[in-house]
């Protein structure tokens, strides 16, 4: 099992989605390391609150697809989530090691292998658990190597509250990113767009403003040299590198 090499990407830059989650479960530890031990740029991960107050890594909220288990991120302490071990990714066997990580474990992996962060907030945060988040990896001295990315507007708001030098990409869906384009501006946050509704034009936009954009999630070679050559400064993918 390896990645999908792509040639020639130029100055595009390539995200581990979820770690490298074609090759591992997504999420843990082991997709993590798996993209620091090859050449991606950053590593992508998702996470939300828990019941008492921590942060955990998770993209739907839930553990159930991942783990069998119902038990929603939000609804659980820490302990209780960490107790549900997770399927390999083939979807029925199970390793010791698959458990939902915390945010510094992330970043502290992140970190080992020199390896950017890229960060979705996926909980609503209040100030002061966007503030903390902002500490915890000030702890790790990483702050300027990490991007925050959401779909939530507000989270990126309030992280750039806590840390005015924040880089930050707004994720949009399959709607078309200019309908948002004024809010990027505004704030000088990057875009991180749905990459079949990503054009030249939206390209060429997003650049006159002197911000980037990434494009998610591309698994498919073609359509990453599509991307390539319309010039976009990242892609996020699970299986390409």
């Amino acid at each position: 099992m390896d990645t999908i090499k792509i040639p020639n990407k130029g100055n595009c830059k390539m995200v581990a989605h979820r770690g490298v989650s074609g090759l591992e479960r997504e999420n843990t530890a082991a997709a993590f390391v798996a993209a620091g031990n090859r050449s991606y740029f950053g590593v992508e991960t998702d996470i939300y609150r828990t019941a008492d107050g921590k942060f955990v890594v998770c993209h739907d909220g839930n553990l159930k697809r991942v783990g069998g288990v119902d038990i929603a991120c939000e609804n659980a302490t820490l302990a209780e989530l960490r107790a549900v071990t997770l399927f390999d990714i083939d979807g029925e066997s199970r390793r010791a090691d698959l458990v939902a990580p915390e945010l510094w474990e992330y970043i502290a992996i992140c970190k080992k292998y020199g390896k950017a962060p890229v960060l979705e907030l996926k909980s609503d945060f209040t100030e002061a658990e966007c503030a903390e988040i902002v500490e915890i990896i000030r702890g790790y001295e990483y702050l300027e190597k990490t991007i925050f990315i959401s779909f939530n507007r507000n989270d990126l708001l309030r992280i750039r509250k806590a840390y005015p030098e924040a880089v930050c990409q707004y994720l949009t869906g399959r709607e078309e990113p200019e309908s948002i384009l004024r809010f990027c501006v505004e704030n000088g946050f990057g875009l991180d767009a749905y990459s079949p509704a990503v054009t030249q034009e939206v390209v060429d936009t997003i650049h006159s403003y002197g911000l980037p954009i990434n494009c998610w999630t591309v698994d498919k070679p073609e359509e990453a040299e599509r991307l390539i050559a319309l010039g976009v400064d990242y892609i996020t993918s699970n299986i390409l590198e």
